[in-house]
Parts: structure tokens; C-alpha cells; sequence
């Protein structure tokens, strides 16, 4: 078994950790987060999603955050643009301040995406292919997100021939690179490895990345799954940010210090400093009002004080 020695992590704390928080985080505070994170070694961040502010309040100074980023050469700055609306808002300014990558959506359960966008999932790739031929057409990289791939909190279980078929989908309408993202945490590294060998025969193993929540404490170990199928692009985000909307109470995104931890130990590089990463991850945390939720940022600031 041969194990990538390099992996790229998207933390996508600022945008989809942030992004369910009922209490309103200032502007500043996210912009502090991204430069926390860039300076901790990141060279992918989601940063936030040009939504409607009737739906994601928490998003609503998307603008003003693109705006105040400090900029790192050889950083991938990323948004969520859910229709045209959102990628003509994500573009209006100027040219400096554009993402470098938007993300568009589907999911790999016609229940969920009834229930959540109010259509199947072909007319919703049909509605993204405008968005995404324009972004191609600005230079803008274009990354799809594929929700409930192993589970889905109406369906239940999703049989791999659907996650191939949003594969093709996405594909089809020019996306370059996907997400295969257990959305609910259920996944366990079987699922996983039927999830992602369906999204195999449409894209490169280089083009796919796992997106693993830890509801039932499986996120490592489906890291580790996909790492044995060359898979070496991962997201996860700070602190653990981000619950589980359909488990009340349960843990969200995989915390990207636990992350880190395990591939450093498994002598794998990922550029990205531990020990900063712990203090990105304590301050966006302190804004919070709470302790993070990362098992590693907890041991090892517990080290620290010893």
C-alpha cells in the first residue's frame, strides 16, 4: 500500500463552519481567522458564500470579508455560489478581491435535494451549468460539493451508483474537481471507498477530495480510507466548526488540527504548522464563547500548560 506523502487540506471553517452560528460573528473576526489559518500554513480556504442574507444571515458581509483579506501569494481563496445572483455579487468587485475557486452544490439524494432546494438533482446541476460556464469564463476555477454520498438523514443509506451518477453530472457541466462528502457523518470506510470509487470513473483520483463529518467519531477513520486510495486532497475545518444541523448537539466537520495530527504521524506532509493552527482554531473559538471542539488542540494546549 502505497500512502500519498503530501496532502492538501481545505479548511472550510470560515464558510461552512461559520456559517450555522446563531450568534452574528463580526466581520473582522472572520477575516482574523483567515489570516490565522494562511499563516499557519493553509493553501486552501473557504472563506465565505454570496447567499441571500434572508437565508444565511451569517454570510451577509461576504463582501466585506473578500474585501479584507490580506491576500498570501499561493493561497486558493474559495466561496460558495449557489446561482448567477451569487457568482454576479461574488464578482462585482474588483478584480484583486475574486475568488480564486467558487463551489456549487448537489447532493447525491433526490430526498435531501427535493427537501432543500425544491428539485431533483438533474434540474439542479441544470440550473448550476450557467454558473459554472461563467466562472470558467472569468478564469475561476470551479469545485463541486457532493452532499450525503454514504447517508442521507431522509433516504438513509445511498447506494454508489447515485453518487457516480451526480459524478457525471458535475462532470457533464464542466466542474472540474469534487468533493465527496459524508454529510451527516454516518459513513464508515467501506462506504467510503464505494463513495469515492463511484466518483473514480468520472474524475482523476487528483481531483477529489473527502469532506468527512465526525457525528459518530468516523471522520479519521475515513480519512484514513481514503488516503489508502491515493485520495490527498481533504477538508475539514478549525476548531471542528460547524455542527451536524440533522443530529442536534452531535459534532460537525472534522476538526482540521485531528487531522493534521494524524497525517504528521503518519510522516505525511501537509505545510501547515500544528501549534498555530491550535491558536487559529483557540481564537476563533474564544469569539464562540467556547472551547474547540478538536481533541488534539485540547491535549496539546493541556501539555502546553503543564
Amino acid at each position: 500500500m502505497t500512502l500519498p506523502t503530501r496532502v492538501k487540506i481545505i479548511d472550510v471553517g470560515p464558510r461552512d463552519g461559520l456559517q450555522n452560528e446563531k450568534q452574528p460573528v463580526p466581520a473582522e473576526a472572520k477575516i482574523g481567522l483567515v489570516h490565522r489559518l494562511q499563516e499557519a500554513g493553509l493553501r486552501e480556504i473557504e472563506v465565505t458564500s454570496f447567499v441571500s442574507p434572508k437565508w444565511v444571515p451569517q454570510m451577509g458581509d461576504n463582501a466585506q470579508v473578500m474585501h479584507g483579506i490580506r491576500r498570501q501569494s499561493g493561497v486558493r481563496y474559495s466561496v460558495l455560489t449557489p446561482n448567477l445572483k451569487g457568482l454576479e455579487a461574488a464578482i462585482a468587485a474588483p478584480r484583486e478581491e475574486w475568488p480564486d475557486e467558487i463551489v456549487v452544490f448537489g447532493a447525491a439524494s433526490e430526498a435531501f435535494s427535493q427537501k432543500n432546494i425544491n428539485c431533483s438533482i438533474a434540474e439542479s446541476i441544470e440550473r448550476f451549468a450557467p454558473v459554472v460556464d461563467a466562472a470558467l469564463a472569468k478564469g475561476i476555477a470551479v469545485r463541486g460539493a457532493m452532499s450525503c454520498t454514504v447517508g442521507c438523514p431522509y433516504e438513509g443509506e445511498i447506494a454508489p451508483e447515485k453518487v457516480g451518477y451526480l459524478a457525471g453530472l458535475m462532470k457533464g457541466i464542466g466542474v472540474q474537481r469534487v468533493d465527496v462528502a459524508d454529510t451527516i457523518g454516518v459513513g464508515t470506510p467501506l462506504k467510503v471507498r464505494r463513495a469515492i470509487e463511484a466518483t473514480l470513473a468520472h474524475y482523476g483520483v487528483d481531483a477529489i477530495s473527502g469532506h468527512f463529518h465526525d457525528t459518530y467519531g468516523q471522520a479519521l477513520s475515513n480519512t484514513l480510507a481514503s488516503l489508502e486510495m491515493g485520495v490527498w486532497n481533504f477538508q475539514s475545518s478549525v476548531a471542528g466548526l460547524g455542527g451536524c444541523p440533522y443530529a442536534k448537539g452531535a459534532t460537525g466537520n472534522v476538526a482540521t488540527e485531528d487531522v493534521v495530527y494524524l497525517l504528521h504521524g503518519m510522516g505525511i506532509e501537509t505545510g501547515i504548522d500544528l501549534d498555530k493552527l491550535i491558536d487559529a482554531g483557540v481564537y476563533i473559538s474564544e469569539v464562540l464563547g467556547r472551547e474547540p471542539h478538536s481533541r488534539v488542540s485540547k491535549a496539546i494546549r493541556t501539555k502546553r500548560c503543564a
